[in-house]
């Protein structure tokens, strides 16, 4: 028996294999002029709705169709010039016009010499996976598009309240400038100097109130107050007021952005410790520095106001004013702590509040 005839029981094997499979096979023949088809099992033609003697003898290109992309088309012609195996999606058409989704793998098949002899295709129909696919990324898009306009819509809203924001930090400062203009002007009329000085500090109060109100309208952040840019204002009205020869001022304040709620009796809480120190630390003539500084140290905004003047005075030289009382109040609000020192000479007030994870950074 020769090899040949050897052979001959394991082709009729595998033949008889390729008719069966349900997997949709054919086989080309590289060595006839274009490639033609030279099996194609039943599978195949229950797939494409081609029968046998329609297929056989042509090439595969007439499952292409018009929108089979040319870019597949040409990646499956360089495989076949290289012998290459290829796994590739491309779009077939069937008998009837129909486009399916073919995702084939063709395979190179050689002899023991490694001359090639066939190539072997199997097609699997995957039109309703890619359907599902396009049915998805239609979802998503469309679930990106409605995100988008939900995004608009919340900037829309969020503009529209930061402007309300704005606005009515707008009128606040206004309202607080002319009851501050109103209490100065009855100060002014006021016989007694211990009212008269009463007036006044109510006055600055509320300046600075007017003050905290007019930075977070400038603010595009309404819910962030920069307490250096507070800090620095406050100082300039301050030192307005006072004898540069005299007493000396400093300010060094980091770039420590608190919630807005804060906003107001820190501002206050600045204004009373800084007036204070200004006030009664140097009585007469006498000469002096006071330092104001503020700066975050874990999770905390620590504040101190430092003067080298006379310092501690148990008891107040004016029996109705309420600073003191007042700083406690504020630092009681922001659930800080509160502790002043003597320096001798001088008096340094030491302020602890907390800050919440990500509600304040430091400048440079």
């Amino acid at each position: 028996m020769t090899a040949r005839a050897a052979d001959a029981p394991q082709a009729a094997s595998f033949l008889a294999a390729f008719q069966a499979s349900e997997a949709p096979m054919v086989m080309t023949d590289p060595h006839r002029a274009d490639n033609p088809i030279v099996f194609a099992n039943p599978a195949f033609c229950r797939l494409t709705g081609y029968a046998p003697d329609e297929v056989v003898g042509r090439n595969c290109r007439f499952l292409q169709g018009p929108d089979t992309d040319p870019a597949a088309v040409a990646r499956v012609r360089e495989a076949v010039a290289l012998g290459e195996p290829l796994q590739i999606d491309i779009l077939n058409y069937r008998k009837d016009g129909h486009p399916f989704w073919n995702s084939m793998t063709l395979t190179p098949v050689r002899d023991e010499d490694g001359t090639l002899r066939s190539y072997f295709a199997v097609l699997t129909d995957v039109t309703r996976a890619r359907q599902a696919e396009r049915a998805l990324a239609r979802e998503k898009d469309g679930l990106a598009q409605d995100i988008e306009a939900r995004n608009r819509a919340l900037q829309s809203a969020l503009d529209q309240q930061t402007a309300l924001l704005h606005e009515v930090d707008h009128r606040v400062k206004n309202n607080l400038q002319v009851i501050s203009s109103l209490v100065l002007l009855k100060a002014r009329r006021a016989r007694d100097a211990a009212c008269r000085d009463v007036l006044r500090s109510m006055a600055d109060r509320i300046g600075a109130l007017a003050t905290v109100h007019r930075l977070l309208y400038s603010l595009s952040d309404v819910a962030r107050f920069d307490l250096r840019d507070f800090a620095d204002d406050f100082a300039a009205e301050l030192e307005a007021g006072i004898d540069p020869d005299r007493i000396a001022l400093t300010v060094d304040v980091a770039a420590v952005a608190v919630p807005a709620s804060m906003a107001a009796p820190l501002a206050l809480l600045v204004h009373e410790l800084s007036v204070n120190a200004v006030r009664h630390a140097f009585p007469g003539e006498r000469h002096g520095r006071v330092a104001i500084t503020a700066r975050v140290h874990d999770e905390r905004l620590i504040l101190e106001v430092r003067d080298d003047g006379v310092g501690l005075n148990p008891q107040s030289d004016n029996p109705e004013g309420f600073g003191r009382d007042l700083v406690g109040m504020l630092v009681r609000q922001l659930r800080g702590s509160l502790a002043f020192e003597d320096l001798n000479p001088g008096t340094r007030a030491h302020v602890v509040l907390p800050l919440g994870p990500g509600l304040a950074g430091a400048g440079p």
